[in-house]
């Protein structure tokens, strides 16, 4: 018999050893594939990368080179505005300075003094009952008419601040708005308003310089992280000279009232060269604001002939039409810029307000996605953006097309608004409009907002015309056709229908003169619910049957 080896494995270890080896060598068979898979992949992904970021940079680039062609700023840097001499600057004042001061609690300091001056607690930067007796462009009940500025419920309301108990929802309307009652109370409107005085001086004193740039901080990196605390104190500074011009002119005091109409006009105006949409826009809030006393005063005669042609030539320096093609390619700037820093950073808090807590997951998942993605991001943000620049509005016929703006609206929506998560997968992976979706619904009233600008600049424009023709010939015209050439040249057009506006002579012997509106159906000089109504009714301006 053979006796084994002492140190040879016996059949079971030979046995195990062989399993082992066999597995060992399946394993590295295995490991093998799995790398050469895995090398596979990622050569995929790394050529697919490559092919998105090319094709994202590619379409990119041609769009810019395409836009820039025609004359279309896309760095937003660019679009900043030159710093202006302090000496020269109507923004260099210490008031003016103190509105981008932050206190502790983060609050602006400007924001603390309109919210306990005397009118910010009657009110009146609210959209009470207060707001509404100056603001009557807003709505009054369901009439969409002006109407005199009730004086009577402001001195109400001011009285009522000095009440231990006041209650903080307390409805102010008298009713009274016949000249003798405004008049008797008028005075302790401009009693309240004297708490603002300072402020008011220091602006005259800084009105006489040529140019305006507010300190704002354009030099951060994410561009939507510029504030703009200035935008809030202008309104409010709009309104409260608008309500010491109204009580000024019931008291006769026409002068007064007449500087302080410029004073908002200047105010107004100092946001002109701002390379922001929100700027507009507050720009034509506080034109509509500063009309009101305007109409005022014609209501009841109080401007005199020289008043009337400077109001006149001041009002037809406004083209709010003109004026938004520059203010949109600024704002397409703005976006493309957020866009890049966001491509550069991975950053997506701008994008995402909702606070569910998502936000590193996103902005993990930006730092991930191909960058050409955010080319294609931009390249489909531009292109919407052109969309509704080209066809809401013309800049050269100073027109404005509800229809075409409406249904182009609805188009950006149905184009950028994610309804399903299969929707946001086509936004996200073939569209790219996720950002899109972020940035451009804000754009569908804009058009609304500069019509509504224009014709109540246009409306204002005739009658300050019409007021001069009655100061000479006694009575208001038959038509508008005979204010031309003496007392205005050209006529303004509807900026809805680009024909004249329409007038017509009333019984009590004044008138009647209008927009057809945002339905671009003449309803005879019937307004809306409200002075602009977007839906029923025309845009029209007239004076109360009797004061």
């Amino acid at each position: 018999m053979t006796m084994p080896l002492p140190n040879s494995p016996g059949r079971w270890q030979q046995s195990a050893a062989r399993r082992f080896l066999k597995w060992l060598g399946f394993s590295w068979r295995t490991a093998r594939r799995i790398l050469i898979t895995i090398a596979v992949i990622i050569t995929l992904i790394a050529v697919y990368y490559a092919e998105e970021n090319l094709r994202g940079s590619r379409a990119w680039a041609r769009y810019r080179q395409e836009a820039e062609a025609r004359g279309v700023q896309l760095d937003w840097r660019a679009l900043i505005p030159k710093p202006v001499p302090n000496e020269e600057n109507f923004a260099a004042t210490p008031l003016i300075k103190s509105w981008f001061v932050v206190r502790s609690n983060y609050m602006y300091v400007a924001s603390e003094y309109w919210r306990t001056d005397n009118y910010g607690q009657a009110g009146g930067d609210y959209n009470g009952q207060i707001g509404q007796a100056i603001f009557s462009f807003r709505s009054r009940k369901d009439d969409g008419n002006r109407h005199i500025t009730d004086l009577v419920a402001w001195k109400t309301a001011f009285d009522a601040l000095h009440v231990a108990r006041r209650s903080r929802h307390q409805i102010f309307e008298s009713g009274k708005l016949d000249l003798a009652s405004r008049a008797q109370a008028a005075p302790s409107v401009l009693e309240a308003l004297k708490t603002n005085e300072v402020v008011f001086a220091e602006l005259r004193a800084a009105n006489q310089r040529p140019y305006s740039r507010y300190p704002v901080n354009y030099d951060v990196p994410d561009p939507a992280e510029i504030l703009l605390p200035h935008l809030s104190s202008i309104r409010s500074i709009c309104r409260r000279l608008g309500l010491k011009a109204c009580a000024e002119l019931a008291l006769g005091q026409n002068k007064e009232a007449f500087q302080d109409v410029k004073l908002s006009f200047s105010v107004a105006d100092s946001v002109k060269d701002e390379p922001f949409l929100i700027s507009y826009l507050v720009r034509v809030a506080c034109l509509q604001t500063t009309v009101q006393p305007i109409w005022e005063g014609l209501a009841e005669h109080a401007w005199s002939d020289a008043q009337l042609r400077e109001l006149e030539t001041k009002l037809q320096s406004y083209d709010f039409i003109a004026d938004l093609k520059p203010t949109l390619d600024a704002e397409r700037a703005w976006g493309v810029g957020l866009m890049n820093y966001v491509k550069s950073t991975g950053k997506l808090a701008e994008f995402n307000d909702s606070g569910t807590g998502n936000e590193p997951a996103l902005e993990q998942l930006a730092r991930t996605v191909p960058s050409g993605w955010f080319d294609l991001e931009q390249l489909s943000y531009c292109r919407l953006f052109d969309l509704y620049i080209a066809s809401t509005f013309d800049a050269t016929e100073r027109r404005v097309d509800p229809s075409r703006g409406k249904s182009n609206g609805e188009a950006i929506m149905n184009k950028t608004l994610i309804r399903n998560p299969w929707k946001a997968l086509d936004f996200a992976l073939i569209h790219h409009r996720i950002l899109a979706g972020q940035l451009l619904p804000g754009l569908a009233r804009v058009s609304y907002r500069a019509a509504t600008g224009q014709v109540a600049a246009n409306q204002a424009v005739l009658a300050c015309a019409l007021e001069r023709y009655r100061l000479a010939n006694s009575r208001f015209p038959d038509t508008l056709d005979a204010l031309v050439p003496q007392f205005i040249s050209p006529l303004p057009h509807d900026v809805i229908t680009g024909e004249s506006y329409k007038y017509r002579r009333t019984d009590d012997g004044r008138f009647v003169l209008y927009s057809v509106g945002w339905n671009e159906k003449d309803d005879g000089g019937v307004p809306g619910k409200t002075l602009f109504d977007d839906k029923e009714g025309d845009w029209v301006w007239q004076y109360p049957a009797s004061q």
